[in-house]
């Protein structure tokens, strides 16, 4: 990963020119307590005031507008344009439109960013279990692919990946029926999970992540390699984590068009 001197990470990946992306840190930012740093959740229990401050700091950061969604934990794709309004409801987000910003909020969840190789249109993704389950990366990349007419074995070639933090493969502890949703739809993600015993496992969710692009075919693939410095369980000077702090902030990942 590649830091920038806002204490945000840079991702590094071969994006064309034109694709700007970023993501946000703890580091900066107004808000106090549970949500000290740069919280951008408005539905986490912060003062308003300082979520607004906040997101007014993202904002003058990068030459695009961030569009915040209200994330449900499903497959839904919004289509952002230039008035698309703060709140949509949706787990995920595409646009061809220079200046607007897909943005997916997480603390411990996967952000997956998406970029079409030429440059006209980007997408965003927030890919927890129960998203990635259910198709959240492939709905994306749909979206993706209706954005610049191509079929979804097209958009999937001409498509990169990069994978920002989350929580990683020595914290994320699941039951047998997270593994078995996994497991029924592609029998190679048993990889992704390491026996506890008990009925327990740990899963690795940027290895299934990882795994649910390569079927779809986006071989491009940059970002969280499931080591400890991606953690947001184990970095807590850098990252929110839910699953570590339980009232917990809200980091973002970004990407967009200039």
């Amino acid at each position: 990963m590649v830091g920038l001197s806002s204490g945000w990470l840079q991702p590094d990946w071969p994006a064309p020119a034109g694709v700007r992306a970023a993501c946000t840190t703890r580091v900066g930012g107004r808000s106090c307590g549970a949500w000290q740093g740069l919280n951008l959740g408005d539905h986490v229990g912060d003062d308003p005031v300082a979520v607004a401050a906040n997101r007014a700091e993202v904002n003058s950061e990068i030459d695009a507008r961030p569009v915040f969604l209200r994330q449900v934990h499903g497959v839904a794709v919004a289509r952002l344009g230039v008035d698309t309004p703060q709140g949509t409801e949706a787990d995920a987000c595409v646009t061809t439109r220079r200046g607007v910003a897909c943005t997916v909020m997480v603390a411990d969840c996967l952000p997956v960013l998406l970029a079409h190789a030429s440059g006209r249109a980007v997408g965003a993704a927030h890919a927890g279990w129960r998203g990635l389950a259910g198709g959240v990366i492939e709905a994306a990349l749909a979206a993706l692919g209706e954005a610049v007419g191509e079929s979804p074995d097209q958009v999937a070639r001409n498509t990169l990946a990069w994978l920002g933090p989350c929580i990683g493969p020595r914290a994320f502890e699941v039951g047998e029926d997270v593994r078995q949703v996994f497991v029924a739809a592609d029998p190679h993600a048993a990889a992704a999970f390491a026996t506890l015993g008990g009925g327990k496992y740990l899963a690795d969710l940027p290895m299934l992540a990882r795994q649910r692009l390569a079927v779809a075919g986006v071989s491009s693939v940059w970002g969280n390699d499931g080591s400890d410095d991606w953690c947001t369980v184990r970095r807590p000077s850098r990252f929110f984590s839910h699953r570590r702090d339980g009232a917990s902030g809200r980091f973002a990942a970004l990407v967009w068009l200039v």
